[in-house]
């Protein structure tokens, strides 16, 4: 069986030239906000929706929602 002896350094994507360009720090900076914002995002979907009023349920309506018209509101 033949093994290929090739060197291939793990772990170093780019040279340590581009992690220190300007542009690199500022696409770093847009994805690292655009993180934030999709997180605060998710979890305001997660939480339950917040109702200002001191009214609830059964006390909004104007009218009763039952099959009988004349059941009390």
């Amino acid at each position: 069986m033949i093994e290929l002896a090739i060197y291939v350094p793990r772990g170093i994507l780019l040279p340590e030239s581009v992690l220190y360009a300007q542009w690199f720090s500022v696409l770093a900076s847009f994805v690292a906000i655009n993180t934030v914002i999709y997180l605060i995002l998710g979890i305001t979907k997660i939480l339950p929706p917040i109702r200002f009023g001191g009214s609830k349920g059964r006390e909004r309506r104007s009218e009763t929602r039952n099959i009988d018209p004349d059941a009390p509101v």
